[in-house]
């Protein structure tokens, strides 16, 4: 019987994912009104303010503001394959910026291809393999959800429109494609919830289904409306990284739904986004210090954390 016992012991140990203490962290950027959107490019670190609506770039040693647009609140940044960057407007009426990586604006999109505005703002936006992108139209901000109106917008390589691929999602927030570029995964984060979409040829998103609820996989810290998956990011195993707001912390979930690390941020219980350095060793993570501060000043940080590996299988 004992001998059972150390058995089920070493097993129940063995299933239960490395959560770790607070991680060790350097702050790269302290005091930013709305931090999102981080993205390391050929050594430099970019990200956003969206209090502010402003675009800074670290390059090792100091921040400097390269985009300034007001009315635009910026979000969500992604490079493409023509070295330009993607800028997501949460303003609640909503664009889609281009900017060249000196922050100059090159376009702004503002409506689909059926002449609809992204009201709710445009959240965050992942550029495929391809060259395409996906953007999500966030849904209108309230202190608690309301309407279920979140959208998904399609670019096609070489399009100059963006059209709705998925509609009626619980808050449409981070967005992000699996290394194959068959599975897209969204953050519901009305829903607590991160869903999946197979990726069709033409780019197109059938087969809607959930991934993971956040609260199934850790014990929820709050029980506040606006506690759920903000921004995510996929790494080149396969494994996402998805932001808790109000959790204060950055799951690490492999492409099966197991919760395969917990990140914890001391910077700040609002954790909004995330981003690899080289390598994928180290992770910057965009934090709002007070969840609470969301609709005020939001501030907070960019701090740098190492990553954990190998994958664990």
């Amino acid at each position: 019987m004992a001998k059972l016992f150390r058995w089920v012991l070493a097993a129940a140990l063995t299933a239960i994912p490395a959560t770790g203490a607070l991680a060790r962290e350097a702050v790269i950027a302290d005091h930013v009104l709305g931090p999102e959107g981080p993205l390391f490019v050929d050594g430099k670190l970019y990200y956003v303010a969206w209090n502010p609506g402003s675009l800074s770039v670290w390059d090792g040693t100091t921040s400097k503001v390269i985009n300034d647009a007001p009315g635009c609140s910026h979000n969500g940044l992604a490079l493409t394959p023509r070295r330009t960057l993607l800028l997501a407007c949460s303003d609640a009426h909503g664009a889609i910026l281009e900017l060249d990586l000196a922050g100059k604006e090159l376009r702004r999109w503002q409506a689909d291809d059926q002449g609809r505005g992204f009201d709710g703002g445009i959240n965050d936006v992942v550029v495929t393999a391809n060259g395409g992108a996906y953007a999500t139209v966030f849904g209108p901000f309230a202190e608690k959800p309301t309407a279920i109106a979140g959208r998904i917008v399609y670019l096609a390589p070489g399009s100059d429109r963006w059209t709705e691929v998925a509609d009626d999602l619980n808050y449409a927030n981070g967005i992000a494609v699996s290394p194959d570029q068959k599975t897209l995964y969204l953050d519901e984060m009305g829903s607590n919830s991160v869903i999946t979409f197979a990726i069709g040829g033409d780019g197109r998103l059938s087969d809607r289904a959930n991934f993971v609820r956040l609260d199934l996989l850790v014990p929820p810290k709050t029980r506040k409306w606006w506690a759920g998956p903000d921004s995510l990011k996929v790494d080149g195993q396969g494994d996402l990284y998805v932001a808790q707001f109000y959790g204060g912390r950055i799951l690490k979930i492999s492409p099966a739904g197991k919760l395969l690390h917990v990140f914890h941020i001391a910077a700040g219980n609002g954790p909004t986004n995330v981003a690899f350095g080289p390598g994928e060793k180290e992770l910057y993570v965009s934090v709002v210090r007070n969840a609470d501060d969301l609709a005020g000043k939001a501030e907070g940080s960019i701090v740098r954390i190492a990553n954990v590996g190998p994958p664990h299988r």
